[in-house]
């Protein structure tokens, strides 16, 4: 019996440091070889509603847990009721060339008293403490993308430890499973804790309950419960559980709020009961099944690398310091996919600011909904990386923030429709408060409903149009077409007061100012909003007496003009930037996300590509996510090697170790919005064409994309080798027919629902 235990222990050690090996050769991981230092360097599991970021630690680790509706805050109303007489007295300095008064006229009168704060929250930690002594040998912490699992493994003493984390959407748990090779090695005391607050803990046998009621009742009621299974020795101590003597434990954690009027303990209870009574196999089976529904629509590849030998973080300190790793690059995209499926499920709340994933009780920026690019910039990969249901919470999101959109338009502006500003909560405000440099920005809400419209481009799901769709933008075009006021100089209709988020110019007495009536992005933004709602009051063959009004709103709405240095103005006249290096590029909105700059407006094309190198030129781009902005930019100009450039610039720059975009500090928005600019680089279609590799670089010749979506319906997978197009199959979803192009060679297709369309080098069919 001794030496059949002694061969199985033997042969455990060959498969681990086998599957060691592998998992440093694997292209779908990301893994280290030590554990994190801090909260940057650990790495993140999700379910979409609960996430945990894991260290690693060998005898301490702490695991910090997320619940995405975690949130300090209440629903109040806070419209300053200065508003409306103050409206109208700050349209007319802004239009008699008196930007300071008018921005001081504004801080009092339009800015409204925000008192209540909100904040997304920490739903606390997880801390494990082992009993064990002896070297650390043969470390190893890695997440698999394939499977969703984080993993930790190690030696002490020649035995074996491992981990195995993940985030359960079926089962609506997290999930932590501890082996050794050698029986009754596993020893461990755990205790849940919710840093700098009041949670009440309690502990019963195997099992750990936190509640709390956030702010001491100025935020939701919470509970997290954890159960430990294991088949050794449970001792309850004061502050947590011991396990002594085990061979294998496992951990869930079930946890829930009363954000949506529930009773937290009661749905964590029921969560846990349901998830305990399945074997842990069965458990991790229907999670990886459920997880790769979703993440194996797309496969990319770019070749392989020296560099797949070494640890992520080395390979990423690697490219810093020049090295070429195309393969790191392809994880990252997957990664940034990877992000998406873990922090936006449809059913949840839309990813925010840091996804799922923020430490403490008051992260950055309060890892609120800032929809004046950063929320809309997360949604951007959605539809193009063939993750369109992870699209829906931020779409059900702008619904629900349509009745308080509604009430700040008509509170505050006395005019009907829906409107939003620079950010918002988990309780949905739309008023704008705090500074007007960053604040005074009605555009918000209009922006966000775009995105409704960009769903059914690539679905054409006419009862979602109808019912959940249409709605939301015929609020924002309503409040667009009241808004807009007449140019006494110019005659054309123009939004404001407004600014470039969140920019600042120098007036001709040369003051600094912000505030303007028509900034180029509000104008961009209406157009876009105006034209959908056009279409899809077409569509649906409903409300002739609105669309009509909206037709000739657009044809009187303040065209986009060019500077007299050839660039893009982003303020109705030719004002000096203060900081020309800018972080935010809003005036080039037209080029992405939207279509109004492209090759069918030359002129506009080529001013982009001037505004982009004035900006690149005076200190662009240092922040994580306006860096991913311009690889879009680029990728829509199709100059491959600047987008490459910028992407590497990214990797380089604004890139932390566990690949989390740094702002800084950590703002996920940029790993989404890279991820939608690789595939901008490879594939386009919003310009009423598909373009097929419309900035491949050069560091790219050789590669392959399976999955990814264009307009219409259509599911690409292409190959292509010394930069030239090998293979093409065009998935046709909805029978559409569509107009392909490879540089200048096009053809028109007409397709059948469900049917493939192959080709093979310059399109040609096979």
């Amino acid at each position: 019996m001794v030496k059949r235990l002694r061969f199985f222990q033997y042969l455990y050690l060959i498969l681990w440091n086998f599957s060691t090996q592998v998992c440093c050769q694997d292209t779908q991981r990301l893994w280290f070889d030590t554990s994190a230092t801090d909260w940057n360097h650990a790495l993140p599991v999700g379910n979409g509603r609960l996430g945990a970021m894991i260290y690693g630690g060998a005898l301490k680790e702490r695991i910090q847990l997320n619940e995405q509706s975690v949130w300090l805050g209440q629903d109040v109303d806070f419209v300053n009721p200065l508003a409306k007489e103050g409206l109208q007295e700050v349209r007319n300095l802004l239009f008699a060339g008196k930007y300071v008064e008018a921005e001081k006229l504004a801080q009092q009168k339009l800015m409204c008293d925000k008192k209540i704060p909100s904040t997304y929250q920490t739903l606390g930690d997880l801390q494990l403490e082992f009993q064990q002594t002896g070297k650390v040998k043969d470390y190893c912490r890695d997440l698999d993308l394939e499977t969703a699992i984080a993993g930790v493994s190690y030696k002490v003493k020649g035995v074996v430890h491992k981990r195995e984390i993940f985030a359960s959407a079926p089962d609506q748990a997290l999930v932590m499973h501890f082996t050794v090779s050698q029986e009754g090695a596993l020893n461990f005391t755990c205790k849940m804790l919710r840093p700098e607050s009041k949670a009440t803990v309690t502990i019963k046998n195997n099992e750990i309950m936190l509640t709390e009621h956030v702010g001491e009742g100025n935020g939701v009621k919470l509970c997290a419960k954890l159960k430990l299974l294991t088949d050794g020795k449970v001792v309850v101590k004061e502050s947590g559980i011991a396990l002594e003597h085990a061979s294998t434990a496992t951990l869930y954690i079930t946890a829930a709020t009363n954000y949506r009027g529930e009773n937290p303990e009661e749905v964590s209870r029921k969560q846990l009961e349901v998830v305990l009574k399945k074997p842990y196999d069965l458990v991790k089976k229907q999670h990886i099944e459920d997880y790769q529904q979703y993440f194996k629509r797309v496969s990319f590849g770019l070749g392989t690398s020296k560099a797949i030998d070494l640890p992520t973080n080395k390979r990423l300190h690697a490219v810093q310091n020049g090295a070429d790793d195309p393969q790191l690059i392809a994880l990252y995209y997957q990664f940034g996919r990877y992000l998406l499926i873990s922090s936006s499920r449809p059913g949840g709340m839309p990813a925010n600011l840091q996804g799922l994933w923020a430490d403490g009780m008051w992260p950055p920026w309060n890892a609120d909904y800032h929809i004046n690019i950063n929320i809309q910039m997360n949604y951007w990969p959605s539809e193009i990386t063939n993750l369109s249901e992870m699209h829906e919470p931020f779409l059900k999101f702008v619904d629900e923030l349509r009745p308080n959109a509604r009430r700040t338009a008509k509170e505050m502006y006395g005019v009907e429709g829906a409107v939003g500003h620079f950010s918002t909560d988990a309780w949905h405000y739309a008023e704008p408060w705090g500074q007007t440099d960053w604040a005074m920005w009605p555009m918000g809400y209009a922006w966000s409903a775009t995105h409704l419209w960009e769903h059914y481009l690539f679905t054409e799901d006419q009862k979602y149009l109808k019912e959940l769709a249409y709605p939301a933008l015929k609020d924002g075009a309503k409040f667009c077409v009241n808004w807009l006021v007449e140019n006494p100089k110019t005659g054309r209709l123009v939004s404001g007061p407004s600014i470039s988020p969140e920019n600042k110019f120098i007036t001709a007495q040369g003051e600094v100012a912000s505030m303007v009536m028509g900034p180029t992005m509000d104008q961009m933004i209406i157009r876009d909003l105006l034209s959908a709602t056009i279409k899809a009051s077409e569509i649906l063959q409903i409300d002739l007496e609105f669309r009509t009004q909206m037709q000739q709103t657009l044809a009187k709405l303040s065209p986009t003009q060019i500077a007299s240095d050839g660039r893009i103005m982003e303020w109705a006249e030719e004002f000096k930037e203060e900081n020309p290096g800018h972080r935010h590029i809003s005036h080039l909105y037209g080029l992405h996300p939207a279509n109004q700059i492209s090759s069918q407006t030359p002129e506009l094309l080529e001013a982009a590509r001037k505004t982009l190198a004035h900006r690149l030129a005076n200190g662009g781009g240092h922040t994580g996510w306006s860096r991913a902005w311009i690889i879009n930019f680029f990728a829509r100009l199709q100059d491959g090697e600047a987008a490459h450039q910028n992407l590497v610039a990214l990797l380089q720059k604004s890139t932390l170790d566990n690949l989390f975009d740094n702002h800084p500090p950590f703002q996920i928005d940029g790993n989404f919005g890279a991820t939608a600019g690789i595939t901008e680089m490879l594939l386009q279609s919003h310009a009423g064409e598909i373009l097929l590799l419309p900035a491949l670089p050069k560091a790219w010749p050789k590669g392959h994309i399976k999955g990814i979506v264009a307009r219409g319906g259509f599911e690409i997978e292409m190959d292509w080798n010394g930069g030239q197009l090998t293979k093409l199959v065009v998935m046709s979803r909805l029978g559409n027919d569509c107009i392909l192009r490879l540089g200048t060679k096009t053809i028109s297709l007409k397709t059948e629902k469900g049917k493939n369309y192959v080709f093979g080098q310059a399109l040609s069919p096979q």
